[in-house]
């Protein structure tokens, strides 16, 4: 197998590059990985890209976008090399799952996206939809997931007051907790989870909301250093 360098390249190059670094005679780095071996990278560079979009960096963005396409390429062409999907197979089905979201453009029945995502995985049951989210998924992220797709009465009601309460509630049971450990670590997640509604119910995702606290803290606390 062989690759000729060129002046500008495109996707189908990105794919054939990858091949020919897991080639035989290729790169004995790229040809060792699995899945598994870059599953970290993937992480890592989708949250590169996040940076980028946060600093309004276009070059860089640029840059990092460059670098989850070459994960993805990787991914699917370790399932190729097994006789598993194709890279055409990814693009064929993010293609049918926008069309499929989007029914009002393409001549079907409008539906909620999650009640399509619902048919489609044959779930029958809110606990099914809600355990069906990913667990490798921040858990603030993931905790304003499954509050929706349990629908709760406590986390579903379009009322911030309502979680409000909710959340005043679990504060009340974690004061409560005493010096018993395990009390503590329920009623404390329960207060986390409480907080989710909250922020959900007011617009507010309480993932960018503690990473934007995080960033106040440090800020206060340089400012006081700063001023001693």
């Amino acid at each position: 197998m062989e690759f000729s360098t060129k002046e500008r390249y495109g996707v189908e190059d990105l794919r054939a590059l990858v091949a020919f670094l897991r080639a035989p005679g290729g790169c004995s780095w790229d040809a060792a990985q699995t899945h598994q071996s870059i599953r970290r990278n993937l992480i890592e560079e989708t949250y590169e890209v996040c940076d980028a979009i946060d600093q309004e960096d276009a070059p860089h963005l640029q840059e990092e976008l460059g670098d989850l396409l070459l994960q993805v390429v990787m991914h699917a062409a370790m399932e190729e090399e097994r006789g598993g999907f194709t890279f055409d197979d990814v693009a064929d089905g993010i293609c049918k799952k926008l069309v499929e979201r989007h029914p009002h453009l393409f001549g079907g029945e409008k539906k909620d996206w999650e009640e399509i995502k619902r048919e489609k995985g044959g779930v029958t049951s809110a606990a099914a939809h809600a355990a069906a989210v990913p667990r490798c998924l921040p858990a603030l992220m993931r905790a304003k997931k499954v509050q929706k797709r349990l629908g709760l009465a406590m986390f579903s009601s379009k009322s911030p007051e309502n979680a409000v309460c909710a959340l005043k509630s679990a504060v009340e049971r974690l004061d409560k907790g005493g010096q018993n450990c395990d009390n503590v670590k329920e009623e404390l997640g329960d207060v986390l989870f409480a907080a989710v509604a909250v922020g959900r119910q007011s617009g507010i995702d309480c993932e960018e909301l503690l990473a934007e606290t995080c960033d106040r803290y440090i800020q206060a606390d340089s400012e006081r250093e700063a001023g001693q």
